[in-house]
């Protein structure tokens, strides 16, 4: 009976023993799993790169920018020039050419020399001047002369008439001769028998740029070739087409922001000056002229643009669109931040030894709400709150998120 009762009681405490054991192995795995649901309730948010990441992919930090984008009218247009402020190059006189002083993108000013042309026509214009000019000494004399025999009542009145108009016939002459040779660039009181020119030159009638030369070095130019084209590029302004329903909101005053088709990357300003009053064309487009201000490098006669007109003087914080990822049918940014991310993770001990040899750069990503856009940036209103000096990642966000996204999934 009592060995019954030894075996009865070795094996309830066998059975004792092993259900406290059995009993410590869930409690390691609900510790586990009490740990993954505590890191799926608190994703990450902190995404930290290093300074050769950040090259290597080109991250741009920027900040808020207060742009006009409510209460706008979005049109397409063109740059112009007024016609007043271009110039075809001719020359008075055909010949050939014998310099060409200028290159196209050349700046020059009015009357500054661009070209000559050589001609021997040119030599007979300076020797008829010379010979009018001989000429009118003589009849000078030949008028005094009959003058003093009429009054002496040794010379018939006719002469002295004759010798009269001989004297101004010849003035005449001599006058449009100084002017051909001062609309050809020679000085008349240069000209003499030793110093009889072959070429003129030829001279820029505006302050502009060189857009175009027709003729080289040994071409035929006559009075209807063009030699050159200049256009004054400071002069130039914006042709925006209106509709008909957006006319009653357009004030002189406006300002418009816009940039060009072929580098949305410039944005340039301009003032709206004059409204036009009749329909262009078979369109139904008014348009409505703006003088650029400011800044104009690289704009060019002709160039489409795309204008933002602000129709009041309400101004929003923005960034770049490029600066917004989308997630979760959520909006984020990236804010740089001195926060480190969550470093639990075991199996990553050795990327973060290797992150801390090389300087890195955290950044947070935080929702926000976005608003309007236009000329490439967004309006936004974040959810939690962005200091107004902060530094966003405004290129390069895609990657920054790809990258914190990355490290969200190999840490569970």
């Amino acid at each position: 009976m009592q060995i019954k009762y030894k075996i009865v009681s070795l094996l309830f405490i066998s059975l004792f023993a092993i259900s406290c054991g059995k009993k410590e192995e869930p409690k390691g795995e609900a510790a586990t799993l009490q740990t993954k649901e505590k890191h799926d309730e608190a994703p990450q948010t902190i995404a930290e790169l290093t300074d050769e990441q950040i090259k290597s992919v080109g991250i741009t930090l920027g900040t808020f920018e207060m742009k006009e984008l409510t209460s706008t009218i979005k049109a397409n247009g063109l740059l112009r020039v007024p016609n007043n402020k271009k110039a075809t190059v001719t020359s008075l006189y055909g010949g050939v050419i014998q310099t060409i002083k200028v290159q196209i993108g050349d700046f020059v000013r009015k009357g500054q020399v661009l070209a000559t042309v050589s001609n021997p026509e040119y030599i007979q214009v300076q020797e008829r001047y010379l010979t009018v000019k001989s000429r009118i000494s003589f009849a000078e004399q030949e008028f005094r002369r009959q003058k003093e025999l009429f009054e002496n009542d040794a010379g018939a009145k006719k002469n002295l008439q004759s010798a009269d108009s001989e004297l101004k016939s010849l003035r005449t002459q001599r006058a449009s001769l100084q002017r051909q040779l001062q609309l050809i660039g020679i000085s008349p009181e240069k000209v003499s028998n030793g110093n009889l020119r072959s070429g003129l030159v030829i001279t820029s009638p505006i302050s502009g740029t060189i857009s175009n030369i027709n003729a080289q070095i040994g071409s035929y130019v006559d009075v209807s070739s063009p030699v050159l084209d200049i256009i004054d590029n400071q002069s130039i302004h914006l042709d925006l087409q209106i509709f008909e329903k957006d006319l009653p909101t357009m004030e002189v005053g406006q300002t418009v922001h816009f940039k060009l088709t072929n580098n949305p990357e410039t944005e340039y300003d301009a003032k709206i000056y004059s409204i036009g009053s009749s329909f262009e064309n078979e369109s139904k487009t008014i348009s409505v002229h703006a003088s650029v201000t400011a800044n104009k490098t690289g704009l060019i006669d002709g160039m489409n643009i795309t204008g933002i007109v602000s129709l009041d003087k309400s101004t929003t914080p923005a960034i770049p669109n490029e600066a917004i990822v989308e997630a979760d049918g959520k909006y984020y940014v990236f804010v740089q931040t001195d926060k480190k991310g969550d470093e639990h993770h075991e199996e990553n001990n050795s990327k973060q030894d290797l992150k801390k040899e090389s300087k890195t750069i955290n950044f947070q990503k935080i929702e926000v709400v976005k608003g309007s856009s236009d000329m490439g940036y967004t309006a936004i209103t974040p959810v939690s709150e962005i200091a107004p000096d902060a530094k966003i990642v405004v290129k390069g966000a895609f990657f920054v998120n790809a990258k914190l996204t990355d490290s969200s999934e190999h840490g569970h």
